[in-house]
C-alpha cells in the first residue's frame, strides 16, 4: 500500500505537512472547547459571578467553533486537491504504461481488467488520500491529546472509557476479520462484470443474430448477483458499525455521569463542584476519544479495498514491457525496403506447440510478397512480428538490414504502414483518422489525404459524406460499412508514404472489382515500395512478386503463381477451390 505513494510529488508533500498545521489546530481547538465549558459550569455555580465573564467564555468557544471550522475547509482543500492530482498523475502513468505494452502484456492482465485498474481501482485510492489526511492523521492526534487532558481527573471514568474503546477496537477487528476477504473478492468480481458488459457490448451484432439475448442476460445476472452478494455482505457488516458506535458513545455519557452522581453525592461539600466540573469535561474528551477511534474504524473500513486496488495499479506500473527499445533509428546505408526472415519460429507464451517454425524469405525493395495458407496457418502472426507486436522466439528479422530488435521502436514503426485484419478507426473526422499519427512526418496536407482516400477507392462515398472529408467518424467507426473502413484504414496507411507496407487480409471486406482497382492504383502509385499481403483469396495475390504457402506454421512453398500451381500441393489445393482452370492459367 505505502509503495503507491512514491509516486507523490515534492510539492504534494509539502501540501499534506501544510495540512498538518492545520489539523492539529484543528484538534487543539476542538479540545479547548471542553475547557471553555467547563469554565462556564463553574461560573454558573459559584455565587457572584458576572454575566460578561460568561460570555467572554462563551464567546471563545464560538472563535474555537469557528477556527476549526475553517481549519477543516482548509484540510479539505489540500486534501481535494492532493488527491485528484494524484490520481491524475496515477491515470497518465498508468496509460503510459499500458500504451507501452506488448500484446503478451496485455492478454496477461486483460482489457477489462485494465480498464478496471484504470478507473474503479484509482478512484479507490483517490477517496483513500481525500479522508485519510482528514481523518488518519486527525483521529490518532485528538485520541492522545484528549487522553492526556483526562489523565488524572478519576479512574473510575478513565476505566469505564477504556471499556468503550475497547468495545470499538473489538468491533472493528471482527468486522476486518470477516469484511477483508469480500473487499479483496469485490475488485476481481468488479472486472468480471467489466469483462461481461464489454463483451455484450462489442458483440452485440451477433448477440441479436443468435437470438442470444436471454444467454446474455443470463451471463450478466451471474456476474451481477456475485458483485451484489459481496457488496451486501460488506455494507451489511458495516451498517452495525454507527449503531454500535452510538451506542456505546451514548453508554459511555450516561456511565460517566451515573458514576459522577455517585461520586459527587460521597463527596464533601467543597469537592462537589470541582467534581462536577471535571466530568463535564470528561464526559466532553470522552467522546472525542471514541470519534477518534470511530474515525479510524472508518478508514479501516477503507483501508482494504484501497489496498487491494494500490496492489493491482502496483502490478501493472511494476510490469516491465517484453518488447525492449533497440537504439538504431536508422537501417544499413544504401539499404531500404528490404525484409529478411532467417530461419524465425514463434511460440506464444505457454502454448505447447510453435506456431511458427524455420520461416526464411528475403522481401526485396519494391516487391510485392504475399502470404496464404489456411486458417490458423500463422499468416498474420508472421507479419505481425515485422512491427513487434510480438517478438520471434527464434531466429532473426531484418528491416534494411538491421535486426529488428535492434531498432528504436518509434523509427521502427516510422518505416512500415499497417493496415490489421479488422479495420480500427477512431471518433474524429474522415481527415483526421487517415492523418492518425506521426510516422516521421510533421504534419498531413489536405492534398496528401485526398490522394491517399483516392488510391484506395475511397473518393466516391467520401464526398457523398454530408460534411466530406471533416465527416464525424464514430468510435470504432459503426457510421460506415465494413468495406468503407478498411479503404479508410488502407488510406491512412498510404497517407504516411512508408518504406514497407503490411496488409494483413486488408481486402477481404471490398468487392472483386474495388479489390482489383484498389491494388492496381497501389501498385502504380507505390512503385519502389515493399508490400507484404496476406490474404485467403488468391485473385487478390495472383500478381505478387513471390508468393509464400504457410501450412500448420511450416512454409509449404515459394514462387509465383505458376510456380506453385506446379509444384505446390497445398496453394493448388487452395486455387481450384476458388477458381476455375481457365481462371487459373489466364
Amino acid at each position: 500500500m505505502l509503495k503507491i505513494f512514491k509516486y507523490l510529488t515534492a510539492k504534494e508533500w509539502r501540501q499534506a505537512l501544510f495540512s498538518l498545521i492545520f489539523i492539529v489546530a484543528q484538534v487543539w481547538l476542538d479540545l479547548k472547547l471542553p475547557d471553555y465549558m467547563a469554565q462556564i459550569t463553574r461560573l454558573t455555580q459559584t455565587e457572584g459571578s458576572e454575566m460578561r465573564d460568561i460570555w467572554l467564555n462563551g464567546g471563545y468557544m464560538l472563535l474555537c467553533a469557528i477556527g476549526s471550522l475553517a481549519s477543516a475547509i482548509i484540510v479539505g482543500f489540500f486534501a481535494a486537491r492532493i488527491a485528484a492530482t494524484f490520481s491524475q498523475r496515477l491515470r497518465s502513468k498508468l496509460f503510459n504504461k499500458i500504451d507501452s505494452f506488448s500484446m503478451e502484456e496485455i492478454n496477461r492482465f486483460s482489457t477489462s481488467s485494465l480498464i478496471t485498474r484504470s478507473t474503479n481501482d484509482i478512484t479507490q485510492i483517490q477517496l483513500l488520500i481525500t479522508m485519510g489526511l482528514q481523518l488518519v492523521i486527525k483521529a490518532p492526534i485528538m485520541a492522545v491529546w484528549a487522553i492526556t487532558k483526562i489523565a488524572g481527573k478519576g479512574y473510575e471514568w478513565t476505566l469505564v472509557t477504556g471499556v468503550g474503546v475497547l468495545i470499538v477496537l473489538l468491533m472493528v477487528s471482527l468486522l476486518m476479520v470477516f469484511v477483508l476477504p469480500k473487499f479483496r473478492m469485490m475488485q476481481i468480481l468488479t472486472d468480471n462484470i467489466t469483462r461481461v458488459t464489454r463483451e455484450n457490448l462489442t458483440g452485440l451484432r451477433v448477440v441479436r443474430a443468435y437470438n442470444a439475448e436471454s444467454y446474455q442476460e443470463d451471463k450478466f445476472e451471474t456476474a451481477n448477483e456475485e458483485l451484489t452478494a459481496a457488496q451486501l455482505f460488506t455494507s451489511r457488516a458495516m451498517v452495525f458499525m454507527m449503531p454500535v458506535m452510538s451506542i456505546v458513545m451514548s453508554g459511555l455519557s450516561l456511565a460517566i455521569y451515573w458514576i459522577g452522581a455517585y461520586l459527587i453525592d460521597a463527596a464533601a461539600m467543597t469537592d462537589k463542584l470541582g467534581l462536577f466540573s471535571n466530568m463535564v469535561v470528561f464526559s466532553q474528551y470522552a467522546m472525542q476519544v471514541i470519534m477518534s477511534f470511530m474515525m479510524l474504524s472508518m478508514m479501516f473500513v477503507m483501508l482494504p479495498r484501497a489496498g487491494v486496488s494500490a496492489k493491482r495499479i502496483n502490478e501493472v506500473l511494476d510490469t516491465e514491457p517484453q518488447i525492449k527499445e533497440g537504439t538504431l533509428s536508422e537501417g544499413k546505408p544504401g539499404i531500404a525496403g528490404e525484409i529478411i526472415f532467417r530461419h524465425v519460429g514463434f511460440r506464444y507464451p505457454d502454448a505447447a506447440e510453435p506456431v511458427l517454425s524455420d520461416i526464411s524469405f528475403t522481401a526485396k525493395k519494391g516487391e510485392t510478397v504475399a502470404f496464404i495458407g489456411s486458417t490458423g496457418s500463422g499468416k498474420s502472426t508472421l507479419v505481425n512480428l515485422i512491427p513487434r507486436f510480438f517478438d520471434a522466439t527464434a531466429g532473426e528479422i531484418l528491416v534494411d538490414g538491421v535486426n529488428v530488435k535492434d531498432y528504436k521502436l518509434e523509427s521502427l514503426l516510422n518505416k512500415i504502414g499497417y493496415v490489421p485484419q479488422k479495420a480500427v478507426l477512431f471518433k474524429g473526422t474522415v481527415a483526421s483518422n487517415v492523418a492518425f499519427g506521426e510516422n516521421g512526418r510533421d504534419e498531413y496536407s489536405e492534398d496528401d489525404i485526398r490522394k491517399a482516400v483516392q488510391i484506395a477507392q475511397g473518393s466516391d462515398f467520401v464526398e457523398e459524406m454530408e460534411d466530406g472529408y471533416n465527416a464525424a467518424i464514430a468510435q470504432g467507426g459503426t457510421n460506415i460499412s465494413g468495406g468503407q473502413k478498411q479503404r479508410l484504414a488502407i488510406a491512412r496507411a498510404v497517407c504516411c508514404k512508408p518504406e514497407i507496407y503490411i496488409f494483413d487480409d486488408s481486402f477481404s471486406a471490398l468487392d472483386y472489382k474495388t479489390d482489383r482497382m484498389l491494388r492496381s492504383v497501389l501498385k502504380k502509385e507505390t512503385a519502389g515500395v515493399t508490400s507484404l499481403i496476406v490474404a485467403q483469396r488468391i485473385g487478390t495475390i495472383m500478381d505478387a512478386d513471390q508468393i509464400i504457402v504457410l501450412d500448420e506454421g511450416k512454409v509449404a512453398g515459394i514462387g509465383t503463381h505458376q510456380e506453385l500451381l506446379a509444384s505446390c500441393v497445398v496453394y493448388k489445393e487452395i486455387a481450384m477451390s476458388q477458381l476455375s482452370e481457365k481462371e487459373l492459367v489466364s
